[in-house]
């Protein structure tokens, strides 16, 4: 985009729903409802099918999680894992 930042998270007031999100952002907030409760990067990665054992498989995964807590999605607790709000 012209040297310019494309921000591909809209900030919670930008989108009324999750359809303004890209699809693998969408597929992390699915596994986080179903969950039903805290979930861990490593359990999200697992259902995603990516390599739970190697830690640097997983830190894009966090990095996209955090950016969607930071947006107000679901919410990163203190012990590291995440919630999805209602």
């Amino acid at each position: 985009m012209a040297g310019r930042a494309v921000l591909l998270i809209p900030h919670r007031g930008d989108a009324a729903d999750e359809g303004g999100l890209p699809g693998d952002y969408r597929k992390i907030l699915a596994i986080m409802r179903e969950a039903g409760g805290p979930v861990q990067v490593r359990a999200v990665g697992a259902r995603l099918g990516l390599d739970a054992s190697v830690h640097g498989k997983l830190e894009p995964l966090r990095a996209k999680m955090t950016k969607l807590a930071a947006r107000g999605c679901p919410h990163k607790r203190g012990d590291g894992r995440f919630t999805a709000r209602p």
